[in-house]
């Protein structure tokens, strides 16, 4: 049951933000909810979109523009 709600979520919510802007959401939001640091804030943001940045990159390379 979790794998198909995760799954429609996922393709689902791919068509309306990307996953870069839900992370720094995510992290916004524990930081106005007082969870988060902002040190920690800046870090998450900064891990995810930077790694999500080298796969794209990776996939580009090894499949090229049209993936």
């Amino acid at each position: 049951m979790t794998q198909v709600v995760k799954a429609f979520a996922d393709k689902h919510l791919e068509r309306f933000i990307s996953r870069k802007f839900l992370a720094w959401i995510t992290a916004t939001g524990l930081c106005a909810y007082g969870t988060v640091t902002s040190d920690n804030w800046t870090a998450i943001t900064l891990a995810y979109i930077g790694t999500q940045a080298l796969v794209d990159m990776a996939v580009q390379w090894k499949h090229g523009k049209n993936s």
